[in-house]
C-alpha cells in the first residue's frame, strides 16, 4: 500500500489563490487479530505491517521474543498473528493499545529495571539524530509523519521507520530489530515526538537502555524512565541536548 497520495489543492499567498498538486500522507485502519481471540484496530501508515505486529506484541508484553511468533499473515488491512506463549490469556488482559495512554502506573510495577552496560559518545548521538532527519523521506514530502530509528553500532544497524503515529513508528523499528534478532540491550532509539509513559514502557519491556528525541518528555515518561533505569535524552537539536535520567550512559559524564 502506498505511503502517500496526490491531491489537488488551492494555495492562498500574496493576496491570491493558485491551483497546486500536493502530496499527503496515507493512513489506514489496520486490524490485528492475535490467536483469533484478541483484536485491536489502529490508524497507522500502511507499510511495514509485519514489523509493526511484532513490535506491538513485544512492547505490550504479549510475547517475550520473536521466537514466540509462529505466523503472521497479512490480507489487505487485516493482520492475523499466531503466537506460542503459555500465559497469553493472562497477558492479553493487561494491554490497552499502541496509541493509548492507559494505566501506566500499574504497568510499570510489572516491568524489571533495564540492566545494561551500554555507553554512548554524545557526538555519536548528535550525528545519528541528524541522520534520522535525512531518512525522514515521507515527512519531507508531506510533513505528516513521525520517524523512529533503532541503532546498534556493534552490528552496524540503523533501522528507520515512519508512521503517522509516533507510537507505531517505535513499534515498527522494535519489530524490525526483533526480526533481525538484534541485541536490544546494546541499542537505542531516536525518534520524533514527545516521550510519554506508554512509549517508555514499550522500550523498558524489551530492555532498551536509552531513548532520545528532538522533543520534550512528559512527567509520566520521565517517571517511567527514572524507575526503569532508562537514559532519557530530549531536545536533541543542533549540537545540544538535555539528559533527564541516568546520565551515566553518556561517555563524558
Amino acid at each position: 500500500m502506498p505511503m502517500t497520495s496526490k491531491i489537488d489543492t488551492l494555495i492562498y499567498d500574496d493576496n491570491k489563490f493558485t491551483e497546486n498538486e500536493d502530496i499527503i500522507v496515507s493512513d489506514e485502519t489496520i486490524t490485528l487479530v492475535i490467536n483469533k481471540t484478541l483484536t485491536r484496530s489502529f490508524s497507522i501508515s500502511p507499510d511495514s505491517l509485519k514489523d509493526f505486529s511484532v513490535g506491538y506484541m513485544l512492547g505490550e508484553g504479549l510475547i517475550n521474543s520473536i521466537d514466540n511468533v509462529e505466523e503472521i499473515e497479512i490480507d489487505g488491512n487485516n493482520i492475523s498473528a499466531k503466537i506460542d506463549l503459555e500465559d497469553f490469556d493472562i497477558k492479553k488482559e493487561l494491554i490497552v493499545g499502541s496509541d493509548c495512554f492507559g494505566g501506566w502506573r500499574s504497568k510499570i510495577d510489572f516491568i524489571d529495571k533495564v540492566e545494561s552496560n551500554f555507553i554512548i559518545d554524545p557526538k555519536d548521538l548528535l550525528e545519528n539524530a541528524e541522520k534520522i532527519r535525512e531518512k525522514a523521506v515521507i515527512w519531507k514530502k508531506t510533513g505528516g509523519t513521525h520517524i523512529a530509528s533503532f541503532i546498534n553500532k556493534q552490528e552496524n544497524e540503523f533501522i528507520s521507520r515512519e508512521d503517522i503515529s509516533r507510537h507505531v513508528a517505535v513499534d515498527k523499528v522494535i519489530g524490525a530489530a526483533a526480526r533481525k534478532k538484534l541485541d536490544f540491550n546494546n541499542s537505542y532509539i531516536i525518534y520524533s515526538g514527545r516521550m510519554p509513559a506508554d512509549v517508555l514502557i514499550k522500550i523498558a519491556r524489551i530492555g532498551i537502555p536509552l531513548i532520545a528525541s528532538n522533543a520534550a518528555p512528559t512527567l509520566s515518561g520521565y517517571t517511567v524512565a527514572d524507575e526503569a533505569n532508562i537514559t532519557m535524552v530530549g531536545f536533541v537539536r543542533g549540537e545540544r541536548f538535555n539528559v533527564y535520567t541516568h546520565p551515566e550512559r553518556l561517555k563524558s559524564i
